[in-house]
Order: C-alpha cells, then sequence, then structure tokens
C-alpha cells in the first residue's frame, strides 16, 4: 500500500480561495506544471524561494508514492518588458545591451539557474522544455484560437480577444477581477491601435526589421506572447487537463489568468484542477529590488561577498531558512533570521548525529507513532513546513532526554525515529547535513578536542581563569561546549 492511500492531503487552491482534499485525475500519478524563469539575468531569491516551495511540494509527493510528472519551463523568447505588450524581449533586450547573440543570454543564465538550484538541493523536474523549442506548437494553438473564434490578426500580430471571451466564459475567476472594473480602469496606451480591446493580450507578436528572434508564421514573421509558451508546453506534456499548476504570486495576473483564457479557449475545457502560488520574499522588510539596491543574490549569501549579512550562509541553511515559512506567507529575509536559522539548523543535524549513539532500552516511553503521524499532518495540511519544522524540533527534545537518561526508547522505536528523521529532513525538506559531509569537519574535531583536554588539565590545576577563557573563546566562534558525567562534548551553533 502507497503511503498516499492512507494520508489525506489538502492543498489550498487560488481559484476556489480554499483548502480542498486533493484528487488527482489518476489514481496514484501527479501531473504537475510550474511556470520556470525568464533566463535573461541570474536568478534572484525571491524566485529561488518560489522554486524550492514546489520542490518541496514535488519531493513530499514522490514520498506518498505518487507518480509525479514535474514540468517545468525555461522562458527564453517572448517575455515583453510590460504587460501592455509594449517595448522589447527581455531576452533580446539584454542580448542588444551586451552585443552578444540572444541565445548567449539564453545559454549564461540558464547554466546559472540549475547550478543555484543544485546548490539549493532541489531536484530536477522530470521535463524541462524552452519556449524556442515549442514554437510549433505554439503556432497551432493560435491558429485553433482564431478559428474557435476569440483571436484576430492585425498588421501581422495576433491578440486575443478578452471581451468576447467573456462573453461566455469568466475572464477574471483566478485573479478575482471584473472584466468591466478593468475596461473602466483603462488609460490610453502607445501602441493600442492595433488591439480591438485594451484588454486584448498578444498570442504572437510581429517582428519588426531590428528584431533578431523572429520565426515564420501564418501571419509572417514574429515571435510568440509569453502567455502562450506555457499554455502549449503543459498540455503537451500534461494533457490539456492536469492536476497542479504552480508560480509565484505576481504570476497570478495576467500569465496565469491569460493561460486559463487561452486554454478554454483553445479545447473548451479548463486546464487545471489546483492553482497554487508561492507568497514573496522581502529583505530587511522591504520589497527587493535592483534599482534601490535593496538586493541579495544567492551566491552573495553563500561566499558572504555582501553588506548585508554578518558573515557567510550555506545553501542548505538559507533553504532551511526558506522552509521555516509556510510557501503562501511572505516571508523577510534578515541577518537576524538566518542567524537564527542557523542555530535551528545545528541543533536538528546535532541531533541526528547523537541518535546513532543512543542505546536501545526494554520499553519506550515516547510515542513515536503518534509524533510520526503529527509530522505527516503538518505535511498533509497544504505542505506546511514551518509545522513539520516544529514537530522536528521535538524530535530533538526527545533525542536530548534519551541522551540524558531521561526517556527510553526500544530498538524498534529508535530505528523507526531514525528512519523518520531521515525522511522528513532529507528526502521532504531536502536539507543536507553540510557540516558532516566537509572533508574538514574531522580537523575541526580533533582541534576542538584538544582544547577540551587543556580546559580539563586546567580546570584540575584549579587554573579557572584559563578554563573560562577556553570556554569563552570557543563560544564566541560559535562552538558551545557541554558538560556531562560522561565528559565534555561539543556542539556547533
Amino acid at each position: 500500500m502507497h503511503l498516499y492511500q492512507n494520508q489525506a492531503l489538502k492543498l489550498y487552491n487560488s481559484l476556489s480561495g480554499e483548502k480542498e482534499t486533493f484528487v488527482p485525475l489518476h489514481d496514484g500519478a501527479v501531473g504537475m506544471y510550474v511556470c520556470g524563469p525568464t533566463v535573461y539575468s541570474n536568478v534572484h531569491l525571491g524566485n529561488c524561494r518560489t522554486f524550492i516551495s514546489f520542490d518541496l511540494i514535488f519531493r513530499y509527493l514522490k514520498h506518498l508514492g505518487f507518480k509525479v510528472r514535474y514540468v517545468r519551463n525555461i522562458t527564453d523568447v517572448g517575455h515583453i518588458e510590460d504587460d501592455a505588450d509594449e517595448g522589447e524581449d527581455k531576452i533580446a533586450k539584454k542580448a542588444r545591451l551586451e552585443k552578444l547573440e540572444p541565445m548567449e543570454i539564453v545559454q549564461q543564465y540558464s547554466v546559472d539557474f540549475h547550478q543555484i538550484l543544485e546548490l539549493f538541493n532541489n531536484l530536477p523536474p522530470s521535463i524541462e522544455p524552452t519556449a524556442t523549442g515549442h514554437i510549433i506548437e505554439q503556432i497551432e494553438t493560435v491558429k485553433q484560437i482564431i478559428e474557435n473564434g476569440y483571436a484576430y490578426e492585425s498588421n501581422g500580430s495576433v491578440y486575443f480577444d478578452v471581451v468576447k471571451f467573456n462573453e461566455t466564459h469568466d475572464y477574471g475567476k483566478l485573479s478575482g477581477r471584473n472584466l468591466e472594473d478593468m475596461i473602466s480602469n483603462t488609460r490610453d496606451l502607445s501602441g493600442q491601435d492595433e488591439k480591438r480591446n485594451a484588454q486584448d493580450f498578444a498570442l504572437w507578436k510581429k517582428a519588426e526589421p531590428v528584431h533578431i528572434m523572429r520565426w515564420p508564421s501564418p501571419w509572417g514573421d514574429g515571435f510568440p506572447g509569453w502567455h502562450l509558451e506555457c499554455t502549449a508546453m503543459s498540455t503537451k506534456y500534461l494533457g490539456n487537463h492536469f492536476d497542479i499548476h504552480g508560480g509565484g504570486m505576481d504570476l497570478k495576473f495576467p500569465h496565469h489568468e491569460c493561460e486559463i483564457a487561452q486554454n478554454e479557449a483553445c479545447t473548451g475545457q479548463s486546464p487545471v484542477n489546483y492553482w497554487m502560488h508561492a507568497n514573496m520574499l522581502t529583505l530587511n522588510g522591504k520589497k527587493m529590488s535592483k534599482s534601490t539596491g535593496n538586493n541579495i543574490l544567492p551566491r552573495e549569501i553563500f561566499s558572504g561577498n555582501n553588506d548585508k549579512l554578518s558573515k557567510p550562509f550555506s545553501p542548505a541553511v538559507t533553504r532551511f531558512f526558506m522552509l521555516q515559512a509556510h510557501y503562501r506567507s511572505v516571508l523577510d529575509f534578515s541577518n537576524d533570521a538566518i542567524v537564527a536559522a542557523e542555530k535551528g539548523f545545528n541543533r536538528l543535524m546535532e541531533a541526528i548525529e547523537n541518535l546513532k549513539e543512543i542505546q536501545a532500552s526494554a520499553n519506550s516511553s515516547i510515542d513515536i507513532s503518534a509524533w510520526k503521524q503529527s509530522c505527516y499532518d503538518a505535511m498533509n495540511d497544504d505542505f506546511n513546513s514551518p509545522i513539520l519544522i516544529a514537530q522536528l524540533f521535538e524530535a530533538v527534545k526527545y533525542v536530548n532526554l534519551l541522551k540524558e537518561g531521561k526517556e527510553t526508547l526500544n530498538t524498534q522505536d529508535i530505528e523507526s525515529l531514525s528512519k523518520a528523521l531521515n525522511a522528513f529532513v532529507f528526502d521532504i525538506l531536502g536539507l543536507k547535513d553540510e557540516v558532516a559531509g566537509e572533508a574538514g569537519n574531522d580537523k575541526l574535531e580533533s582541534v576542538v578536542n584538544m582544547l577540551i583536554a587543556m580546559r580539563n588539565e586546567a580546570r584540575a590545576n584549579k587554573d579557572f581563569a584559563l578554563s573560562d577563557q577556553i570556554r569563552n573563546k570557543l563560544t564566541d566562534l560559535g562552538i558551545e561546549l557541554k558538560d556531562s558525567k560522561e565528559g565534555t562534548t561539543f556542539s556547533l551553533n
């Protein structure tokens, strides 16, 4: 029996605004599409939070025994600078500014994206399609929408007729917007004369002579609209109707709203059962922005080469920090917050190591089965990682009490606790015990043990000033000594 058969998973559906019991379209299988990056710059921390959130979801679905097809695209063409279909394609603009071929820009930042997510220990998706690799599919989708009467050609471009679509459908149902209100609040924009309505959006844009990225189409040389690519690729690999579509909160409107309209106009059916959105990441209480300087890149966190943090922090600690907040809540990144996260991370890793040394007793005084189910209950409640982490720290308390001899576990329960901790910490949260894996860890342990021996000798000689000095210096370095009847041990804080 698979775990999903006895674990009732609920997730928040942005479309209904409620938590719903997850029932996949096909028993034992899940189709999930997540909007990937537009690769014209280094991936920023807010994007990483979104992809870490959906990595958590991917990992948990797999852990429950579902066969998951996870599709995450790469946008390498078609992302115009503003939502009014004005301005340049973001990648083409970057290529022009840096005097490079657009595909050089795409390659450079795709490599950066993959490297950063690998450092964060994200699992790769099942399929990672690119917009430029699916031009034919996008053209065919446009042709079908035109044939169904919901799009029109204008001066070599093709636009989706939002007003016509809204006569028989509900444009705005995902974002909660009303088309009449949008129309009344519309201001005149330059270049809108090609459109019948200001709310119409581009399915295909005519390529002006200076535009580098261009493909032949029934309407002339051009390039696809940003919203179109996700409709074409999600349906190609997951079908016209699939389980989960995810992305950042900022994509709900217009991107995901337009996707729904395109799918319904093309296929006549709603494309997705569950829409999921990860919330934003702020920095020191303010929106992250390159223009204001309130910004930090992942590599700057890992290297310490920044003016925002007191020291470098590892990818695992940064990931742990992000997972301490629920994916639907705003998370503020600050030095104090990640310092606290690092201390918690080290406590968790230390407990996992200490559990290996616990001796079994004849009986158990802790109900491990109930604790384990509380961890599942947290994840089953819309992937509530902060509640899961709180339960993991309950297990840390158990380990410390076991170590002190104040609680007992039999062999079976020790094995169950160890297996569950490893599953939730490493397989589901996707954390890595970087300290245990470092080659220099043995050397660090040897040096600290040498200082502990020197401190013990000082205490034996009643040189308490030297003994205190050694302890205090180690504390300043983030190394805490713990004295007990069995001797002195240390932990990293």
